[in-house]
């Protein structure tokens, strides 16, 4: 049995959001804690000021670094806690925090969730100036700063880590700012303040292995100054005047074409008596072909009331799928809010006619009502034909609150199913964690959107891979080297354009085989390469942290099958937390000056790890990108691609959209396993 310790879990609310399917839609129409400063519902107090707001972004080597660094200003005659939100990036680990207060610096260290807030609380009766950064599950971070004093300026920083994923030749950065409408009990508490009093702006450096054909960032143009350095190295900066903190600033790139598949591994191993951490990333090369037989397609349509002002969005997506759908193929049409009802009343053929006297249909949609999502796709799932592949497109802002809310439950239903879910995540402050759960135990994918994003391009590029063949039963083995506590290698099913993202850790270096298994047409396929695993690399330490939130989610989702305790779940996402000084739902960040952590005993875990990361960042900046693929001796995928970066050829359809006026489209979906049926030690 292993111990808590061993399992990292995260508990995650089960009374918010899930999502599944081809599209998702999280409206984000009611944007009440967008980025910002909070005053409390009636306050007698003016609103702690945002003076300039600067994002500094570095995309290297599979991961991103943001570094946000914020001036607030105290308009009142009396001192005053500044309390400021910040949407949830997915897989983002947030490790440090810094304030400001004239010439002093006081910086953040990583403790259990009650023990940072007493010390908070205690600090803060006494006048002392003193931070704490919470999490509010997958929703906000809260950062916390007494006091503001008044009439004077204080500076914010906080730094965090994420990985970054290439989908069909494309990457894809998000800065959330932009509030999905999630939390109702927050949004009744406080009174946002979006506004920036002076200037927006940020400077984001893209340094890629392989040549970047183009880099974009759509809504900011205007505000962007692009500068080429290399084939591989973009440097952009974004500036803009009297801005609000209620856009996500979304950056694509996109690699040349033609790029092979190919197998890449970061490795971080600083002692040979302790446990190296390894990112490995695997960009299948494969020709996928597409499927010449007719298939079925059930949407699921979210009409509840969360959804006013994304009706339109959403009748033009499905509209717009709709019309590239073939005269083969069968669909049928369901709405949910308080109840589920069936628009079409069974399988309609995609004829031109029929389509076009749903399009109507659709266009008459009004929203209103809960959202009861466990009845949409508990009707979507009746009268299946065995006899033709059939996908369900649920489009939902992901806040179930009426009905069945459990993920268990959803994950039950789900396993008595041969049929995809494909989602689209659109916003921030979702559940993201119960979407992935439902989407991978259904074999499907899901791809989280902003409202930056291209929306129709994003339908039709998910369409794409669905209608193209994928290899089945896929499971990834690495041999030759002890790897543990390691992303789970059963995937099941890789889409066109897929690229496949493993963390782990390794006893000692070596030389190891690493074999992807599946079934294509109906054949045993293998592919397999081999390359050595270091025995000693400093280069990137910040992969640690990824790999221990890579844990915490993996858990995460084994706690919302049911699988695991929820007492367990707490005492372990602690240990990891403070373990690898990241701020999650059991541990808090606390920001004291160095005599303070001295009278509170407490030890300076992240001091040590801020050092040895930011020696490593200063080693990278001046150098090259390097290029970290370890299959060239011996390729994995035994010819070149004709796609985009390889992983599927791209067809002229999907990469106008890619192009587009709304940004390039692109599938961006969490690639841990679909059934992780029980994690290495």
């Amino acid at each position: 049995m292993r111990s808590a310790r061993d399992i990292p879990v995260v508990r995650r609310r089960t009374t918010a959001a899930l999502l599944a399917s081809i599209v998702s839609l999280l409206g984000a129409t009611n944007q009440l804690l967008a980025g910002g400063t909070l005053t409390p519902v009636g306050s007698p107090d003016a609103p702690i000021q945002i003076l300039d707001h600067h994002v500094n972004v570095v995309i290297n080597n599979g991961f991103a670094r943001t570094e946000v660094v914020q001036t607030f200003f105290n308009p009142n005659d009396i001192d005053l806690e500044a309390v400021y939100a910040f949407p949830v990036p997915k897989s983002g680990s947030l490790s440090e925090m810094t304030i400001y207060i004239g010439e002093q610096e006081i910086h953040g260290e990583v403790l259990s969730k009650d023990k940072a807030k007493k010390i908070y609380e205690e600090e803060k009766a006494d006048g002392n100036d003193v931070g704490l950064a919470e999490k509010n599950s997958y929703q906000t971070f809260e950062f916390r700063i007494s006091p503001v004093r008044a009439g004077a300026e204080t500076r914010l920083r906080f730094v965090y880590y994420q990985p970054l994923l290439i989908d069909t030749g494309i990457g894809r950065y998000i800065y959330p700012l932009e509030d999905g409408g999630t939390d109702d009990i927050g949004a009744s508490f406080w009174i946002p303040n979006e506004r920036i009093e002076g200037t927006l702006s940020a400077d984001i450096e893209i340094k890629s292995a392989f040549p970047i054909s183009d880099v974009r960032v759509p809504g900011f143009e205007a505000a962007t100054v692009t500068t080429k350095l290399d084939e591989g190295h973009y440097m952009l900066h974004v500036e803009t005047q009297e801005a609000t903190l209620n856009r996500d600033l979304v950056v694509y790139y996109r690699l040349q074409d033609g790029l092979p598949g190919r197998v890449e591994m970061l490795a971080y191993r600083a002692d040979e008596d302790k446990p190296g951490t390894f990112m490995l990333v695997v960009t299948p090369g494969l020709d996928l072909q597409p499927l010449g037989d007719g298939a079925d397609y059930i949407f699921v349509l979210d009409v509840s009331g969360s959804m006013s002002g994304k009706i339109g969005t959403l009748a033009r997506g499905v509209s717009k799928a709709l019309g590239e759908f073939s005269a083969t193929d069968r669909f049928r049409v369901i709405t949910f809010e308080s109840r589920a009802r069936e628009l079409t009343r069974g399988w309609i053929p995609a004829t031109p006619e029929r389509i076009n006297a749903t399009i109507i249909q659709l266009q008459g949609l009004q929203a209103r009502g809960s959202t009861n999502l466990y009845e949409g796709l508990e009707l979507a799932l009746r009268g299946l034909d065995d006899d033709r592949a059939t996908s369900i497109v649920l489009v939902t802002d992901a806040v179930t609150n009426t009905g069945v809310i459990d993920p268990a439950v959803f994950y039950a239903l789900m396993k008595q199913y041969d049929v995809r879910i494909f989602g689209f995540l659109l916003g921030n402050s979702a559940n993201w964690p119960l979407m992935e759960l439902v989407t991978e135990t259904s074999g499907g994918f899901y791809a989280q959107v902003s409202n930056a994003d291209d929306i129709l391009g994003q339908i039709l590029l998910a369409k794409s891979k669905i209608t193209y063949e994928c290899l089945h039963d896929a499971e990834l083995k690495i041999k030759g080297v002890q790897t543990f506590d390691s992303t789970d290698g059963t995937l099941g099913k890789v889409y066109r354009g897929e690229q496949l993202v493993f963390f782990g850790r390794y006893d000692q270096g070596g030389e190891a085989t690493v074999t992807l298994e599946a079934r294509l047409t109906g054949e045993d396929k293998v592919y397999s390469t081999s390359f050595t695993f270091p025995d000693i690399d400093t280069d990137h330490p910040e992969l640690e942290r990824l790999w221990a939130m890579s844990r915490i989610e993996a858990v995460e989702a084994e706690y919302m099958r049911g699988s695991f305790d929820a007492g367990e779940a707490d005492s372990a996402i602690e240990d990891l937390g403070v373990a690898y000084q990241l701020v999650t739902d059991q541990t808090s960040m606390v920001v004291l000056s160095d005599a303070a952590f001295a009278k509170h005993g407490i030890d300076r875990r992240n001091q040590a790890r801020v050092t040895i990361e930011r020696e490593a960042q200063a080693k990278r900046r001046n150098a090259p990108p390097r290029n970290h693929r370890v299959d060239r001796h011996r390729p994995m995928f035994d010819r070149p691609s004709p796609s985009p970066g390889g992983g599927g050829a791209l067809d002229p359809v999907s990469a106008l959209l890619m192009l587009s006026v709304g940004g390039w489209a692109v599938i961006v979906r969490r690639q841990e396993s679909k059934n992780r049926k029980g994690l290495p030690r």
